[in-house]
């Protein structure tokens, strides 16, 4: 089981992000990114929306910075740490535009991409930006097909029900010869979506009923990823309640740990890193 890291900051969903994260910046996420990298945790994610229709903010959020920019600022002050969107909408990029810019990306961090999908569900966004919505799960499955024929080939050529292309050249491209594609989602489909058609699936806003009812329909391929998330944790204080939170979360199946942290300030975020990973390493030490 790995555990991975929700960055701070980058996405403020209400009930989940902590109050300091309204004033942190570029210096926190750098710090806090550098301070995981350090002490192994396995990834950071950064979400994508454009913009958030007003009625839905008090549910969503208004916060969230742009995923490539943001990975790519994070991928030059780390070494070692994944990089995960979580996820991109697959209805608002054609396919080669994903492509090239995350197989940049994957390029610019030396291989770390995993590039986290959807199929979207805000209809004003859709709308906003002139995109497809009433088929756009089926438009989703085939961007999917199209990326795997695509972010790892300077020639790529696909042709599908949605989206076709060749000799086209994209350069540069992933480095990685099968860069993982994780599915986000909170039904069903999105986790046959996954299996389908990715690596792995993260689900969000499901019990943990749901959860176990889902993942005990289907079949799941070796070495394929669920990428569960916390709610908000405090090693510190709570470091039985944090390990049994987690624990809860392996026993159902998780392969990785979205780690959501609460925090008093940037600096309590990086002590708050700390104690989370010598509790993981202690764990793994006692067989737990």
């Amino acid at each position: 089981m790995r555990l991975g890291l929700a960055t701070p900051v980058v996405i403020q969903v209400p009930g989940t992000a902590s109050s300091w994260e309204a004033e942190g910046g570029v210096e926190d996420i750098s710090q806090i990114a550098s301070a995981a990298d350090e002490l192994g945790f396995a990834y950071l994610t950064c979400s994508e929306h454009v913009a958030v229709p007003a009625d839905a903010a008090a549910g969503r959020g208004t916060t969230y910075w742009d995923p490539l920019a943001t990975l790519a600022f994070l991928a030059a002050r780390t070494q070692s740490i994944r990089l995960v969107t979580s996820v991109v909408v697959l209805g608002y990029h054609h396919p080669l535009e994903l492509a090239k810019r995350y197989g940049t990306l994957d390029r610019l961090s030396g291989g770390r991409l995993t590039l986290g999908v959807g199929v979207g569900s805000l209809r004003e966004e859709f709308d906003l930006l002139g995109c497809a919505w009433e088929d756009r799960g089926a438009r989703a499955d085939d961007a999917m097909k199209a990326l795997r024929a695509s972010l790892s080939s300077t020639r790529p050529a696909y042709h599908g029900a949605f989206y076709g292309f060749d000799s086209m050249i994209v350069q540069p491209c992933a480095v990685q010869p099968r860069v993982p594609i994780w599915v986000g989602g909170r039904t069903r489909r999105s986790l046959r979506r996954a299996v389908d058609l990715g690596d792995g699936w993260t689900p969000f806003g499901l019990t943990i009923e749901e959860l176990t009812k889902y993942l005990g329909s289907v079949d799941l391929p070796e070495s394929f990823a669920v990428v569960l998330s916390t709610p908000p944790m405090d090693p510190l204080d709570a470091p039985q309640q944090t390990l049994d939170r987690i624990g809860r979360l392996t026993d159902i199946g998780a392969t990785d740990v979205s780690c959501v942290i609460a925090a008093r300030s940037s600096a309590h975020f990086r002590d708050q890193l700390i104690a989370l990973a010598e509790l993981a390493d202690l764990s793994r030490r006692e067989g737990r």
